[in-house]
């Protein structure tokens, strides 16, 4: 049997990056790229879930809420890790796409022209 039950965190984390409502991007993972605004943070378990992201497919048993049963998609949960607030990330990629002022002095060897490849002799 594991040490750790795998929906329970092993060090909950204090404090959050990140609340309900806020608008987040995904930075890592399949679903890379991918904005969405945050439907529920779990706490205990350092996830949230985001809204039209990380979706997966549930079945479900008969009710009165789904008569039929079968098979739902829902959005499943990432990792805090994985996600930042999109105005943390449009600012930081705005700044990384700014133009160098002129007259400023790149990095050191930014320029530096790739050597011929050495073959064998």
């Amino acid at each position: 049997m594991a040490l750790f039950r795998v929906n329970k965190a092993r060090f909950p984390q204090g404090k959050f990056h990140v609340k309900k409502n806020d608008e987040v991007v995904v930075l890592s993972g399949t679903q890379q790229g991918k904005r969405g605004k945050v439907l529920q943070v779990l706490r205990a378990r350092n996830r949230v879930i985001i809204e039209g992201v990380n979706f997966i497919k549930k079945a479900v048993r008969k009710s009165q809420e789904q008569p039929q049963g079968g098979i739902i998609e829902r959005e499943g949960a990432l990792h805090i890790s994985k996600i930042m607030l999109a105005a943390d990330y449009d600012s930081r990629k705005g700044a990384a796409a700014a133009p160098a002022v002129e007259g400023a002095e790149a990095k050191p060897g930014a320029q530096k022209e790739k050597a011929a490849p050495k073959g064998k002799k």
